[in-house]
């Protein structure tokens, strides 16, 4: 399977791995969140966060999403990176602008 890369910059949020958690994989996996978090071996609080998107996936719950569904970690990893870059770069965008390539006067 191709892996295909977005332009940037984004004019809307990438969706949050949580989402994705929530809305597709635990339903076609048939788990509920009790039974997912149990699964994970993460609380269902923990997880409830994650697909709250109120709490980022981690590198440790990255681990644990990949091993139960089957894809690895590093999908859930770049999901949050995205997130995590777009949110810092609409923060930081106007303090972006006004720093100057090196080597350009």
């Amino acid at each position: 399977m191709a892996e295909y890369f977005v332009k940037r910059p984004l004019k809307r949020a990438p969706v949050h791995p949580g989402e994705i958690l929530r809305e597709d994989v635990l339903p076609s996996l048939e788990l509920s969140v009790s039974e997912a978090a149990r699964r994970l071996g993460v609380s269902r609080q923990q997880l409830h966060r994650v697909l709250a998107c109120t709490h980022p996936v981690t590198i440790e719950m990255a681990l644990r999403i990949g091993k139960l569904v089957g894809n690895g970690p590093g999908l859930w990893l770049r999901l949050q990176q995205a997130c995590d870059l777009w949110r810092v770069e609409q923060s930081l965008k106007d303090e972006l602008e006004e720093i100057r390539p090196a080597g350009i006067k």
